[in-house]
């Protein structure tokens, strides 16, 4: 099949050198049997190459099973997995079969292979090695020849290293890995995408659209699509919808990009605004070093909308984990992310609350946390961002023996940062 005939067929719009890679790669190992490892951020459209793979396969005509792995509550992965018999727990009023009998002849996507337990990663690994498993509360061995298609937006070796993923799984599933391109990293596939699906939201729901100006046009390959092509779809679509028969200039457009602008920060942060003949802003500034100042200015910014989420998830989680109980209506007030000082300083000020220290959010603290946080803040008159950080972080691990997932959680940022922080500040 002709790669545009194959591209139309399964919706891999696009014409960049990265994505005419991926599509190449997937005609060449579709009509194997071969493990297939899909790698890319979230919407980058990972189940639709799965939905490609499968088609083109001599596996065509059975089914495609898709599991997303961290969907699935963890008491009952196994059973939606591999099934269960009947009586095996309670509920199990009758035998079940999981997943990989439904697919038997055909193709399993395991999407977020990820996050799946390691007690499950053991079961993975012997299915995958010889197609052989057993049922939940059952010691009769099944067996299915089913074709693999496992999906992450994370770093499984990452995770290896870590201690939370298998090495003998990760080598399994590693047979052919593709990578798939985010969307900023083919902005010439931006504008072909967009009107794709222009073209079928017009037509589902009978409207018309008018098109958009050079500016919009130029936003719409500046922005950088955090929810790649999902994000660029709910775009064309709420536009559409909402937008109805309405030309969409710049400023229409910019009510539904709700992510990271350009090279701005991904919270609500004010975008930094472009000046025409201003080399600061220009996509290849002229000047390196000013490249640098402002690639600069962007982590450094990022780095303190990290530590302002990190503060608020932690005072948080001090007040759920003492069942503080909502403030009374007449002092009702949130916690907002972007003025914690604030709020801690009302929080001091108010005496309905019966507070007397200064130290207010962290009386809810254990002892020992209460005199680690004492001793850092205590002896110093303002700590350092990176000093706040490097002891919030800290204080997370320790807090959850070392689980970076859960400290991640706790802090409110993604485990990508953590582990970014982790090596910044070497810590272990």
């Amino acid at each position: 099949m002709d790669r545009q005939v194959f591209q139309e067929k399964f919706g891999l719009t696009g014409e960049s050198d990265a994505i005419r890679q991926v599509v190449d790669k997937i005609m060449q190992i579709s009509g194997t049997d071969i493990t297939v490892l899909l790698q890319g951020e979230s919407g980058v459209g990972k189940d639709v190459t799965a939905r490609a793979i499968h088609a083109m396969s001599k596996r065509s005509r059975k089914d495609l099973v898709i599991v997303n792995c961290g969907a699935i509550p963890e008491g009952i992965i196994e059973s939606e997995l591999f099934g269960h018999e009947k009586g095996s727990f309670t509920g199990a009023h009758e035998a079940r079969k999981g997943y990989f009998e439904k697919a038997d002849g055909g193709t399993i996507f395991l999407d977020e292979i990820g996050d799946t337990p390691k007690n499950i990663q053991v079961k993975l690994l012997r299915v995958l090695e010889s197609g052989e498993f057993f049922r939940v509360g059952s010691s009769k061995m099944f067996s299915v020849d089913v074709r693999v298609i496992a999906a992450t937006n994370r770093d499984l070796w990452e995770l290896v290293k870590d201690g939370s993923f298998r090495e003998d799984l990760y080598y399994r599933l590693d047979t052919v890995k593709l990578k798939l391109p985010p969307l900023r990293d083919r902005k010439e596939d931006i504008i072909p995408i967009f009107r794709k699906f222009v073209t079928e939201f017009s037509s589902k729901y009978d409207s018309v659209f008018q098109g958009f100006s050079d500016e919009a046009k130029e936003l719409l390959i500046s922005y950088r699509w955090p929810g790649n092509v999902r994000e660029l779809r709910n775009v064309a679509e709420q536009l559409v919808v909402l937008e109805k028969s309405q030309f969409i200039d710049k400023d229409r457009l910019q009510k539904y990009l709700k992510g990271r602008q350009h090279l701005g920060s991904t919270d609500n942060l004010p975008v930094l605004s472009r000046k025409e003949g201003d080399e600061f802003f220009d996509d290849e500034p002229k000047s390196p070093d000013m490249g640098i100042i402002y690639r600069a200015l962007i982590e450094m910014r990022t780095d303190l909308s990290d530590l302002k989420k990190m503060l608020a998830k932690f005072i948080y989680t001090s007040f759920s984990e003492k069942n503080i109980k909502a403030l009374p209506a007449s002092v009702s007030r949130s916690i907002d992310p972007n003025d914690i000082s604030s709020h801690i300083r009302e929080q001091m000020e108010d005496t309905s609350l019966g507070i007397s220290t200064p130290q207010m959010p962290f009386e809810l603290l254990d002892e020992k946390e209460e005199d680690e946080v004492e001793r850092f803040f205590g002896d110093k008159e303002i700590p350092s961002i990176e000093e706040a950080e490097k002891f919030l972080i800290e204080q997370a691990l320790k807090r959850f023996d070392g689980n970076r997932r859960k400290a991640s959680e706790a802090l409110g940022v993604s485990e990508r940062t953590l582990y970014r922080k982790l090596d910044q500040y070497g810590l272990q």
